[in-house]
Order: C-alpha cells, then sequence, then structure tokens
C-alpha cells in the first residue's frame, strides 16, 4: 500500500494543535522533530538518553511528520490541513514558517520511520511508558508500565505537557479517587489515574478517533475494570462529585471548562491542567482564581506549564 508522508515546518508552540489537527484529518500517529532536542540538556534518572542524528532535524523549529493513504481524496485532505494549520494565527499561536511538503513512501517504509523513534521512558519516579513492542521489563518493584501503541494515534506520551500531567497526577492521586480526564488522547493519564489507586476514570475526548484509541490503550494496559472512555465536549453535562480532574489541552480550551470542573469536583477536589504556553499561564491562573481556586503548584517544563489547583467551594 502506498502511504503520502505530509511534512509541516512549524514551532514549538504550535506543536500540539497541528498535531491535533493531522490526526482529526486521518493520520494515526505523528513523529515531532524538534531541533531544540540536539541542544538539550537531559537528566538520565528518567530515563536512557539516546544519541541522535542532527540530519534527521531542521536547522530551526519543528517539523511534524505524519502518514496518510494515497487514495483519490489526498488532495482535498491536504487542502484541510493547510487551512485549519493557517486559522490557528486567529488564537494567537506562532506557527512559524509553515511550509508544508508531501512525499509517498511505502507500508514498510512506514512502520519502520515509526518505530526508530520510540524507546522505553522513565516518565515519574514511578511510571515508565514503553511502545508495545519493546520487551521492556521492570526496574524497580514498584514501577508502574504504561504500554502505548503510537501507531494507534496521539504519540507516545512523552512530551513535556504530558509529562508534567502524569508527574502531578502520580504526586496528588489519592488510593480510591474518582478522576475524569478532559481530552483524553491516547488515554495515558486515565491509565495513569487506574494504575495509580484511583477507583473510577472516566475518560472524554470530542475526537472519536481518540475515543477509539483510548479505549484500545486502556484494554491493552488492562485497566477497562476502572477506566469508561467515550465522546464528550468537554464536561458538558457531566456531574460530580468527583476527587481529580486533568485536562492536557490547549489554554484556549481549558479556560472554556474551569467553571463547569468547580462544579464537579469535591471541596478540596484538584484541577491539574497542562498544555498551557508560558504566554498564556497568567490568564489561565487567573480564570482559576476568579473561579474559586488555590493554586497549589505550577510545574514548567521547557516552554510549557502546568498548573495544580484545588477547589475551595
Amino acid at each position: 500500500m502506498k502511504w503520502s508522508e505530509i511534512s509541516i515546518h512549524t514551532t514549538q508552540e504550535a506543536v500540539e494543535p497541528v498535531s491535533n489537527i493531522l490526526h482529526e484529518a486521518g493520520a494515526s500517529g505523528v513523529v515531532i522533530e524538534d531541533v531544540d532536542d540536539l541542544s538539550k540538556e537531559r537528566q538520565s534518572v528518567f530515563g536512557e538518553i539516546y544519541q541522535l542524528n542532527p540530519s534527521d532535524y531542521p536547522s530551526e523549529g519543528v517539523i511534524l511528520k505524519a502518514y496518510l493513504p494515497v487514495n483519490s481524496f489526498l488532495g482535498e485532505t491536504v487542502e484541510e490541513i493547510k487551512q485549519a494549520v493557517t486559522n490557528l494565527i486567529k488564537y494567537d499561536i506562532d506557527i512559524g514558517a509553515n511550509t508544508i511538503s508531501i512525499s509517498e513512501v511505502n507500508e514498510e517504509e512506514w512502520a519502520t520511520a515509526w518505530k526508530k523513534y520510540y524507546k522505553p521512558v522513565k516518565i515519574s519516579s514511578r511510571i515508565t511508558i514503553t511502545p508495545t513492542w519493546e520487551d521492556y521489563k521492570p526496574v524497580h518493584s514498584d514501577e508502574l508500565i504504561i504500554e502505548l501503541d503510537p501507531g494507534m494515534a496521539f504519540g507516545t506520551g512523552t512530551h513535556p505537557t504530558t509529562v508534567m500531567s502524569l508527574q502531578a497526577i502520580e504526586k496528588y492521586i489519592n488510593e480510591g479517587d474518582s478522576v475524569i480526564d478532559v481530552g483524553t488522547g491516547s488515554g495515558v493519564l486515565s491509565i495513569a489515574s487506574a494504575l495509580l489507586g484511583a477507583e473510577k476514570v472516566e475518560a472524554y475526548d470530542l475526537d472519536e478517533v481518540a475515543v477509539n484509541s483510548a479505549r484500545l490503550n486502556v484494554k491493552l494496559n488492562k485497566v477497562n475494570h476502572k477506566v469508561h472512555v467515550d465522546q464528550n465536549d468537554l464536561l458538558k453535562g457531566i456531574e460530580g462529585p468527583i476527587d481529580l480532574v486533568v485536562g492536557n489541552l490547549l489554554a484556549e480550551i481549558i479556560l472554556l471548562f474551569v467553571d463547569d470542573t468547580a462544579k464537579v469536583l469535591k471541596p478540596g477536589g484538584y484541577f491539574i491542567t497542562s498544555g498551557i504556553i508560558q504566554g498564556k499561564k497568567r490568564d489561565v491562573k487567573a480564570k482559576l482564581e476568579e473561579q474559586g481556586f488555590t493554586i497549589i503548584e505550577i510545574l514548567e517544563m521547557e516552554d510549557w506549564v502546568a498548573i495544580v489547583a484545588q477547589n475551595q467551594k
């Protein structure tokens, strides 16, 4: 089978929304080539460091690659992707060069391209994420292994916004908690919540691709008895009380459901938000405080921010 590789040259700020656009267009995963990866100082405490090849990366910014089947609708799909990426400017998102190129690859090359990018990574003191094809053995007795198939959708769970979300969940979740994961994507935050002791997890996403992906990953990690995945628009129509709500989404989206989160959370319950660029931190913080939340902790990684807030109502 023939596949078309679509390559988009953009910015770190635009990685999450552009990735989402590609998934909605039918891509089953996204490869991220960020030039900053070549110069980052990394700590080895949370996983192995792998030698990177500079020729695989752009001279500046980020290149996102995704694979779409070659069919009669490909031209229309590419045009829709171009328009959707350009429209991100309306949300004050810097899309950088925004150059898009297309090339054709064979199915065998597509499969190889995925697997060379993904290795087991220790995300927090207890959580390690590993692709399904890696034969990873736990190093510690209390280590929690989350298996993901990046070919399903929404990456490997190792983006800074996801890492901070997982670290915050590990810190603030309690045994027997009820959890809602808003915009679940791959389902990794829901899976982690279940493995860390949550009794009941509701995972919601508006995108049908994400819902199907999350259900598969939940079943793969054997937590389907605790995690229920369904299609829903943020927290519309959802009732509480809930112990913890987590949302790894763009700041503009988080602002839309802060008030609904306050309604479904128990007094003293936690709201973990991530996916916030530095320039939007003040807006999200102000909205949370306006709705009666107390800011407990602010995490920062690269250009991204996560906020842990506690409901005081």
